[in-house]
């Protein structure tokens, strides 16, 4: 593919994100995910399109309330085990900022891929999906799941929704949607979509729950009826049908036939696959593993490289991660919603004996400044589990309350500051891990702290880096 000459704007954005991954690199001690993309954008604003417009292997974008870093790192480890490069915002930078910096870090200084045969892979938050649909043109959309999210940010589910209807109006017709069959508000997506499409479900491995938490979807787009549950697993996820039409949940191309939990994770049987081995606990992992088999279905990548990609995969940083630090032991998990802090709880229920638990909350912007999500979390399921507990963050006190109203012991500390937090965390009386439930900004100073103290990531095996914006 011939590339013509760049631009002196393009290449002006290009060297000042390279000038300021490098220093940021230099003075911080980490990889710049979001600054170098953040000023290439303000000084051209088709940098994104131009630098994806140069790699072969075309797009691939995950979005989704929940789950969009896992599942990409999961198809990210596929496309490696098939020999396919990705350019990949690993992190979790999911703003088109993110996605332009994964872009500039990938280039040379001409602008030219490093790999022009590699394939563009990126999470997209979901307020940012018109804008990275328009820019990088993609082969596939994955949607994992629609809950409510930082209600002040984005609003009620229904304005995701239609965020997310725009954006079927800008991609290519011959874009593939991968949609959660289990999910009513992502289904009725197709609604609005004539192009190819690939279910994929969890329901048939799953059966109902006996506490799945608040539904976000209730009525059916087409025709107003209240949405009737066979079963279901996690708010409003299972096998649904509409009351008032003909609408219920597609036949899925890819499911699980079955999910048994093993002592390094979990074992899936998914037809035409066979059994699968996934070294990620939890079963809502088991949703974001079929998600990226579905895409990698959608992408043509053979049998072997989904079984070596899987096989392969570690947690991403705050989920499900095990942290090292002076003889402690730290297992962090992102909570950022009511569904999601759900099945962290669930997580957390499923193992043995007591536990000792950290809830850690913040309400900066990126988490959202209102926090009254947290009463529509069952923390009420451990009452009783729970030994020790510990509240942290800019809104300790009300992480505090909260537990004390789920009948949990009273915190052995509110601490705002992280440092703080790890000294409390250091009294505790069991050998196992603390569980810490963290929000989104919380969960990056956490991660700053460790990095300072040289704490080590057991899960993949190195020393925690620092993280930089």
């Amino acid at each position: 593919m011939a590339l013509t000459l760049p631009r002196p704007r393009f290449l002006l954005a290009l060297w000042v994100a390279k000038a300021a991954a490098f220093l940021s690199a230099r003075l911080r001690g980490g990889g710049a995910t979001a600054l170098p993309g953040l000023l290439a954008e303000r000084l051209d604003p088709a940098f994104v399109a131009t630098l994806a417009g140069r790699l072969e292997g075309g797009a691939v974008l995950v979005t989704g309330t929940n789950g969009k870093t896992t599942t990409a790192r999961l198809l990210a480890e596929m496309l490696a085990a098939a020999g396919r490069g990705a350019v990949h915002n690993r992190e979790g930078s999911n703003l088109t900022r993110g996605v332009a910096s994964a872009l500039a870090a990938a280039s040379d200084w001409r602008g030219r891929p490093r790999d022009r045969r590699a394939l563009a892979l990126m999470e997209t938050d979901e307020a940012t999906l018109p804008a990275a649909a328009v820019a990088l043109r993609p082969r596939a959309v994955a949607f994992t799941n629609l809950f409510r999210d930082q209600l002040d940010r984005y609003g009620e589910v229904d304005t995701v929704a239609a965020r997310w209807r725009e954006s079927l109006a800008l991609l290519p017709p011959t874009t593939t949607l991968v949609l959660n069959a289990d999910d009513p508000s992502v289904a009725e997506l197709v609604l609005d979509w004539s192009g190819p499409l690939h279910w994929y479900s969890l329901a048939a491995a799953r059966g109902a729950s006996s506490s799945p938490g608040p539904a976000d979807a209730r009525w059916c787009r087409a025709c107003g009826g209240a949405y009737r549950y066979e079963a279901r697993y996690a708010a409003h996820l299972g096998r649904w049908s509409c009351s008032g039409c003909d609408r219920a949940r597609p036949e899925p191309d890819t499911a699980a036939a079955a999910v048994e939990s093993a002592p390094d994770g979990l074992r899936l049987t998914v037809p035409g696959l066979g059994d699968l081995d996934l070294p990620l606990g939890g079963l809502y992992n088991a949703g974001n593993a079929l998600a990226a088999i579905a895409l990698a279905r959608a992408l043509d990548l053979p049998e072997s490289a989904i079984r070596d990609g899987l096989a392969a995969a570690r947690p991403a940083f705050g989920r499900g991660e095990l942290v090292a630090l002076d003889g402690r032991r730290l297992r962090l998990l992102l909570c950022k919603n009511p569904a999601g802090a759900s099945e962290a709880l669930r997580l957390v229920e499923d193992g043995e004996g007591a536990v000792e638990v950290a809830f850690v909350l913040n309400d900066r912007h990126a988490d959202g400044r209102d926090v009254s999500w947290i009463w529509d979390v069952d923390f009420e399921r451990l009452a009783g589990r729970v030994k020790r507990c510990w509240a942290g963050g800019v809104r300790a006190e009300d992480a505090a309350l909260r537990l004390r109203y789920a009948g949990w012991p009273e915190p052995v500390a509110a601490a705002s500051r992280p440092a703080a937090l790890l000294e409390a965390l250091a009294h505790r009386s069991g050998d196992g891990p603390v569980t810490v439930l963290l929000t989104y900004t919380a969960l990056l100073d956490l991660r700053a702290e460790l990095a300072r103290r040289g704490a080590f990531s057991e899960s993949s095996g190195t020393r925690i880096p620092a993280a930089t914006s």
